[in-house]
């Protein structure tokens, strides 16, 4: 039975069609990239699963029980931090915490929210508030953040795509870590090729809107932990990047059309621009034409 279950998915806004009949299934554990077009719709399949939005036909189940709303079981790590601005590092953590293990004493609660800090590396800005770290130091913490609420599935959508490419690549081995760490089940949405290569078992394409549906799923065969120095040479990963890249390829040239369409002229008769400017008369319609028979006596 899949841990995460979309049959027959569709959503519209407005009356345009952004996901049309999206079927996809995922395992326990598993790590899965979703990659696609930027405006393919690739954050409201994010916000149907997290609970944020419903469809508008088909089922979203998660353990095979229906979403209906959003839930501490999905933790969500959005583009843009998402970050209470007049919190610390700490204190961002703890508001989700408390909400999810109002059980725990104050004391359990506090080394629970220092573990997953440590996990992403930022003791040392445990105090800070978001205004004081960096764009990678931020995400860290959106990370941290759905990491330490246990959920059962996380979400990424497009977490790095904002960042330098330093600070992605760094944030990239430390997704990756985490993961081989607890080995929950990830979805990530990106619309970078290698970076789904690098981190998830399978890639599934998602077509360009509107109207978007999920392509055929490529699975990653590549062995962990993958060194994005060493997967420049290795024949296997050059193998699944043109697969990809050339389904995504292939999507953008079905998508183009022709079209034919019958050309209705101005009914008007423009000005001589050959005749000086002080001789010219504005543009006539038909109707504003006279004619006129002239006599000239010799």
């Amino acid at each position: 039975m899949p841990f995460l279950e979309l049959s027959n998915v569709s959503k519209s806004f407005g009356g345009l069609s952004v996901l049309h009949d999206v079927n996809l299934s995922i395992g326990r554990g598993e790590f899965v990239a979703i990659v696609g077009y930027s405006g393919s719709g690739k954050t409201t399949l994010v916000s149907l699963i997290a609970g944020l939005q419903q469809p508008d036909r088909g089922t979203v189940k998660l353990n095979d029980l229906e979403i209906t709303e959003p839930g501490p079981d999905r933790g969500v790590v959005f583009q843009n931090y998402s970050l209470l601005p007049w919190l610390t590092v700490f204190e961002n953590i703890a508001l989700a915490v408390e909400q999810v293990l109002p059980n725990y004493s104050a004391e359990k609660r506090r080394q629970h929210i220092e573990k997953y800090i440590a996990m992403v590396n930022l003791t040392p800005a445990r105090d800070k508030l978001p205004r004081q770290l960096s764009g990678g130091m931020r995400q860290r913490v959106s990370v941290a953040r759905a990491l330490a609420m246990d959920p059962q599935i996380l979400l990424l959508d497009e977490p790095l795509s904002a960042l330098d490419a330093l600070t992605r690549a760094t944030l990239q081995d430390e997704i990756e870590r985490l993961w081989e760490a607890d080995k929950k089940t990830v979805v990530l949405i990106t619309n970078d090729v290698d970076e789904a290569l690098l981190l998830a078992d399978r890639i599934i394409p998602l077509t360009p809107g509107p109207g978007a549906t999920l392509g055929e799923s490529v699975a990653v065969s590549l062995a962990r932990p993958r060194d994005r120095k060493a997967l420049n040479h290795d024949p296997e990963f050059k193998r699944l990047r043109a697969l990809v890249t050339n389904q995504l390829l292939g999507f953008g040239a079905r998508r183009r059309s022709t079209v034919t369409r019958k050309l209705i002229l101005p009914d008007i008769l423009p000005e001589d621009l050959d005749l000086p400017r002080t001789n010219r008369r504005r543009p006539l319609r038909p109707h504003e034409m006279k004619h006129e028979e002239i006599t000239v006596g010799t």
